[in-house]
């Protein structure tokens, strides 16, 4: 779950301004636990967001091979959430840019 939280910020911190907020919050839920994970940058189209989790999908090609991006990172973060039971969506945050919320069950497949 590590490397889940390390993806998630490492996208927000290139996607967001500089000096802007990046918000973590997790909280109890019916399955388990939910993890948010929101930015202050430019966002996900509606129409895009079901892709990004793809491999080798990158919304801006240009921005994220000038930053190094490989368009692996959010397809890693979904199949390691998927390992441990749990589910992962992409949508709009409350301080203008992305939100990825991802559930995780409170005990995990065997």
């Amino acid at each position: 779950l590590e490397t889940v939280l390390l993806n998630l910020l490492d996208n927000a911190l290139r996607a967001a301004p500089q000096d802007s907020r990046i918000r973590v919050s997790a909280a109890p839920s019916e399955p388990g636990v939910t993890v948010q994970v929101d930015d202050a940058g430019p966002g996900i189209p509606e129409a895009f967001r079901a892709r990004v989790f793809e491999r080798f999908y990158r919304l801006d090609h240009g921005r994220a091979s000038a930053s190094g991006g490989s368009g692996l990172g959010l397809a890693i973060v979904k199949h390691t959430i998927m390992l441990h039971g749990g589910t992962i969506r992409a949508g709009t945050s409350d301080l203008g840019g992305a939100r990825f919320t991802f559930t995780l069950p409170a005990t995990p497949p065997a």
